[in-house]
């Protein structure tokens, strides 16, 4: 049986990896100049932002902080 813990790592992991994954083929079109068809990079660009916002998701949800918690402007009225 898994616990609520051990699901939140699996899925930090599997986001994680993945992330890495997307950010690897997006740095080999924007650093290493790889050449690729134009119609593949938005979808390159795209793949990496998305898991990007799942990691961050993930890792969130790790940390036990709520997303929701971020956007929060309550306490910045003093700002």
């Amino acid at each position: 049986m898994t616990t609520d813990s051990d699901d939140k790592v699996a899925a930090y992991q599997e986001a994680y990896d993945t992330w890495q994954k997307h950010l690897a083929a997006m740095h080999e079109v924007l650093i290493d100049h790889k050449r690729v068809p134009p119609i593949q990079i938005k979808g390159i660009l795209n793949r990496e932002a998305r898991s990007k916002h799942r990691y961050d998701a993930a890792r969130l949800r790790l940390l036990g902080i709520e997303e929701d918690a971020l956007f929060d402007d309550s306490d910045d009225e003093d700002l």
